[in-house]
């Protein structure tokens, strides 16, 4: 019998927004495996926050406010998620980051 293969994680990964309704492309996204969410852009200072994947809820915590978020597509090449903000639900395509796309 064949091992399964790993589940694709986007965990310990840098992602780049690829495309949003409301969060610029090529700003960076990091989920690392303790907990601490990791955000950078070119134009401003990077922000810490938290996520949490627990009991089939997955959660991000931005500038102390938590935000429910689904996971519309997960695979090696492409992250999907939308996060229930207040107001409109922001979805976001992200993709893995490359050399040229992490801000200067």
């Amino acid at each position: 019998m064949q091992p399964q293969p790993a589940a694709p994680s986007f965990v310990n990964r840098v992602w780049s927004v690829q495309s949003s309704n409301a969060v610029a492309p090529g700003q960076l996204y990091v989920f690392l495996s303790d907990g601490t969410l990791l955000i950078a852009s070119s134009n401003g200072r990077p922000a810490l926050g938290s996520w949490k994947q627990q009991d089939g809820t997955f959660t991000m915590v931005e500038e102390g406010i938590t935000y429910p978020v689904e996971i519309l597509e997960l695979t090696q090449d492409r992250f999907r998620i939308r996060m229930r903000n207040p107001g409109e639900p922001v979805e976001m395509t992200l993709v893995p980051a490359t050399a040229s796309a992490a801000p200067k």
